[in-house]
């Protein structure tokens, strides 16, 4: 199998217009060249002695790595994996960039990102496996509950009231992701401009919650457990969420340079296979809470059992009374969550630009060429050679024992 064919089947040319210097537009055309080359990925033989490290953020979404390596699929794919928990997307994709990680855990945007080199030196960065759709909320402060904000609509009163005073501060992971686009995209729905009504600022993660206590944040996008925490602590509440929002949109994805799926193919397929399976795993009800309990470990979420349990288990708490049930607040695997897709690369691109933290020149990329679905086809291919491997081997055995 090649691991660049498929070519005409999938690329589909996706224009758009973006802050891309001549140097980015021409990283543009080699990447273009590197879809005619042949692959040179050896038949077998997967790299052993020297692990893979896999890079994630303490978020609920980063379930499918971790379930992947505490279930075994790593190793059931011939993987030595090295999981390697850190602080913010601005380090995952600086650890990626200069070779310190091999894959990891990122936000959908960041492959275009790294490889337009937006707030980064251009690395030409490919995604093959889409980990996850939805699981984001809005998370505003009780001070702006007790003054009469319920919607982003009376937010603008208050910010109308607050003028020359007080200018509202939101936080967002990051300027190129899926939270930022959410949080203006809610914003503007309500009449407030996003860049002149109020100030949008990056913060990790793990450290909105502590932000919006000390009150230097009056709101955030983020991922969960960091919502729930802020409800539970009694300290917020959730206005919205990404199912609201923009339902099915591609979360987070499992990211690598294009110079690593080139030079380690074997290994890169067999990650994809492997995360793949943990990613079905996630999604079935059933292994929920065993998701839950296992990803709540200080040394991968650190965060309690409870705050995950609400928006993994289907029921969620926006605070203030308000419960409801979001069987899909986190897709892992159905809906076809996990190609990527040339809906999913063209949703990401289309709000890059009308978010506007992309502008100034035109330029025209195949989405096809960052969002990998021939890899992925590939890499289920070895799912399937792997479940049928296994049910041989079973059907052998039952027939020893048989015997």
């Amino acid at each position: 199998m090649n691991l660049l064919h498929r070519r005409d089947e999938h690329l589909v040319r996706v224009s758009w217009h973006a802050g891309i210097s001549p140097a980015h537009e021409r990283a543009g055309d080699s990447l273009r060249q590197c879809m005619t080359r042949k692959s040179t990925r050896p038949i077998a033989g997967r790299r052993n002695s020297k692990p893979l490290r896999v890079g994630f953020v303490p978020l609920a979404d980063c379930a499918p790595l971790i379930m992947a390596d505490e279930l075994g699929l790593f190793k059931k794919h011939g993987l030595n994996v090295r999981l390697s928990r850190e602080i913010g997307w601005a380090t995952i994709r600086d650890k990626i960039i200069y070779g310190e990680l091999d894959a990891a855990h990122a936000l959908a945007a960041m492959p275009f990102a790294a490889t337009f080199g937006l707030g980064s030196i251009p690395c030409e960065c490919l995604t093959a496996l889409v980990l996850n759709l939805n699981g984001n909320a809005i998370t505003l402060s009780n001070d702006l509950w007790m003054r009469g904000v319920r919607d982003a609509r009376s937010l603008r009163g208050e910010i109308e009231n607050a003028r020359g005073k007080k200018v509202y501060t939101f936080g967002v992971v990051f300027p190129f992701c899926s939270h930022n686009f959410l949080l203006r995209q809610w914003l503007a729905a309500g009449g407030i401009d996003p860049d002149q009504d109020v100030r949008i600022v990056t913060v990790p993660a793990p450290s909105m919650f502590e932000n919006l206590k000390s009150g230097n944040l009056d709101g955030y996008c983020v991922g969960e457990p960091w919502n729930t925490v802020a409800v539970q602590a009694g300290l917020g509440w959730c206005v919205t969420t990404s199912v609201h929002l923009a339902s099915w949109h591609p979360e987070k994805v499992l990211m690598v340079r294009r110079q690593f799926a080139e030079e380690h193919e074997t290994e890169h397929l067999a990650l994809v296979a492997a995360i793949t399976e943990a990613c079905a795993f996630c999604d079935q009800t059933e292994n929920r809470e065993q998701v839950v309990a296992t990803i709540a470990y200080p040394k991968y979420v650190n965060a309690s059992v409870e705050a995950l349990r609400g928006s993994m288990m289907g029921t969620f708490d926006f605070g203030n009374g308000r419960v409801e049930t979001l069987p899909d607040f986190h897709v892992f695997s159905r809906h076809d969550a996990n190609e990527p897709s040339t809906e999913k690369s063209a949703w990401i691109l289309r709000n890059l630009f009308s978010s506007g933290v992309v502008k100034n020149r035109s330029a025209a990329l195949t989405g096809a060429e960052v969002f990998r679905p021939d890899i992925f086809h590939e890499a289920m291919d070895l799912v399937n050679e792997t479940k049928g491997n296994q049910s041989e081997s079973n059907e052998a055995s039952a027939l020893v024992l048989h015997s």
